[in-house]
């Protein structure tokens, strides 16, 4: 029996076991195994093999057979989730039974249960941040300061950027930091006069192209990853067969997998970490497999934490032991408060009755984009931090319904073409306060024996004003550009609807008002790094995703240097 259970230990022990294999999980993995190190990635949903598990990828829309919508019926087994409930996207859906959670007041909780995580499911936007972002905390006082400056993330940010494919422009802007890209895609004319009439009237604004994740010029480290150059087809929340948009499925984890020091575990929800008392570090993790609900229990010297924001602050929280009864490394007091998303309340739209003998060819997987421009340089707005904002424009054909009998016919079938429409969106940056925080309840568990997560979050006053100022500006904005039948709209939307939530293990200086430290490591448990969303201090304005790789991959090197130094 003795040698049976050594045998089994062995089998279950790995050098690095990675969370979760979305974005950041996916790099972990990535990284890991390409430096040497056998490693385990663990999933909590089903596995998904790209190209051959994107079902709907090559469907028309006479394919599908309630013509995209998703029936009643099969509607209400997902209860009060509402994303992906398109019929071409209801395989990325995940059941409100499966992970049941409690919200003290609304807030919209978006996951990604699958091999690939939200990199299946997001809008591919990648933005650097630069030192106006990580110095905001220490301008204004709220939150911790970083112990990061942009001149330590420089150099990852390139390389990630050359391995993941990133198209835009060189911009010159030094609160937007230019990248190592692909040609952009291009601007339509809408979007070009509306980026002249900004240049013209404006000196603290710009409009550009957007940046985003997607293949342009193929080069030789994308083909090598047996990506190609994206067709435009903007049908990317399917999944992409050609690997034209970064994914983990298209990218980093096949990547890891030709190293064959990669082992996937789908079906395989963490329960807890484990910590050895004796050994002052943490030995593996605990799993429940999702199809037996049978606990296994798995080994190695290092462990990332991947599981997106709010599971990897649950999955903390949750591994309790003598030395930590609050959770692994939470000697402050700190785990799971201070989250914070992004604002993307305020809405714009309007028309335009410029440009008639034009239209869009093609499809855009992208958008422009305008960088914040607020309280910069200096606090000088009666709100703190700011907001950038996504911009795009097109032209459609419509059929009016006059007529009765020929003369309907006639207008069915030949449709005209309308005025441009233009939108705007807002991403504000939010505030992390203590009042916003995660939590455990103490008598409800999941369907794995976990207990169920309590979120407590809520907008606040600095919410209320940037959003009024974003709606004002940019009214003041669309009219100068002779834009009309201007719409400037709140949608009132929950926390979270961005699916961009942050912190909760936020980096910072001192374990005395932080989790983690500049490398993405436990102040006090410095086996364990945390990489994903939960790790941020602040949010910024840009889309995390980008700083998410850059933030995995230098931790990973470090992670890996320690141990050959034998500090881990």
């Amino acid at each position: 029996m003795a040698n049976f259970t050594i045998d089994a230990v062995k089998a279950a022990t790995y050098d690095a076991i990675v969370i979760g294999s979305g974005i950041s999980g996916g790099w972990a993995a990535k990284e890991l195994c390409e430096k040497g190190l056998r490693t385990l990635v663990l999933e909590r949903g089903r596995d998904v093999k790209h190209v051959k598990d994107y079902p709907t990828a090559n469907l028309n829309p006479w394919d599908f057979e309630h013509r995209g919508q998703v029936p009643l019926a099969t509607r209400a087994e997902y209860g009060k989730a509402r994303s992906f409930m398109r019929e071409e996207t209801l395989h990325w859906a995940i059941k409100e039974s499966e992970q049941p959670y409690i919200e003290d007041k609304p807030f919209t909780w978006t996951r990604g249960y699958h091999v690939g995580g939200k990199s299946l499911l997001w809008a591919r936007q990648t933005q650097r941040w630069s030192d106006f972002d990580f110095e905001g905390p220490a301008r204004d006082g709220f939150a911790v300061d970083w112990p990061i400056r942009y001149n330590d993330m420089a150099p990852w940010y390139s390389y990630v950027e050359k391995f993941a494919g990133i198209s835009g422009n060189k911009d010159g802007l030094p609160h937007l930091p230019d990248g190592e890209f692909l040609p952009a895609i291009e601007m339509n004319c809408v979007e070009t006069h509306f980026q002249n009439v900004i240049a013209k009237n404006y000196t603290d604004r710009h409009l550009i192209q957007g940046r985003c994740a997607h293949i342009t010029s193929p080069q030789p480290i994308h083909t090598a990853q047996g990506r190609a150059k994206c067709q435009h087809r903007a049908l990317c929340v399917r999944g992409c067969p050609f690997g034209g948009y970064f994914s983990s499925n298209a990218s980093t984890l096949p990547w890891a997998e030709k190293t064959g020091r990669m082992t996937l575990r789908p079906h395989s929800v963490v329960h807890s970490i484990i910590y050895d008392e004796k050994k002052g570090r943490a030995t593996g993790v605990r799993v429940v497999d999702a199809n037996t609900k049978q606990m296994l229990e798995f080994y190695a010297r290092i462990i990332f934490v991947n599981g997106s924001a709010l599971n990897s602050n649950l999955i903390l929280m949750n591994s309790t032991s003598s030395r930590f009864p609050n959770g692994l490394g939470n000697d402050s007091g700190l785990l799971g408060k201070y989250i914070a998303w992004h604002n993307y309340r305020g809405r714009m739209s309007a028309e335009f009755d410029g440009f008639p003998d034009k239209a869009t060819d093609g499809k855009n997987p992208t958008h422009s984009y305008f960088p914040r421009f607020r309280n910069l340089h200096k606090q000088e707005m009666d709100f703190l931090r700011g907001y950038a904002v996504g911009f795009g424009a097109g032209r459609g054909m419509y059929a009016t319904q006059e007529g009765i009998g020929a003369g309907l016919k006639e207008q069915l079938l030949n449709r005209k073409w309308g005025n441009w429409g233009v939108s705007a969106w807002m991403m504000g940056e939010t505030i992390p306060k203590e009042t916003s925080f995660l939590a455990l309840d103490k008598e409800q568990k999941d369907p794995y024996g976990i207990p169920t997560l309590r979120i407590s979050a809520d907008w606040d006053d600095n919410d209320e004003r940037m959003i009024r100022d974003y709606l004002e500006q940019f009214t003041e904005m669309f009219t100068k550009a002779g834009f009309t039948n201007i719409k400037a709209t709140d949608s009132k939307a929950a926390p979270g609807s961005d699916i961009h939530e942050m912190g909760g293990v936020r980096m910072g200086k001192d374990p005395k008002t932080s989790l983690l430290n500049e490398w993405n490591q436990l102040h006090h448990c410095k086996n364990v790094f945390v990489t994903d969303g939960a790790c941020m201090t602040s949010t910024s304005t840009q889309n995390p995703s980008l700083t998410y790789m850059a933030l995995t991959a230098r931790a990973a090197d470090y992670a890996v240097k320690e141990l050959k130094k034998k500090n881990l």
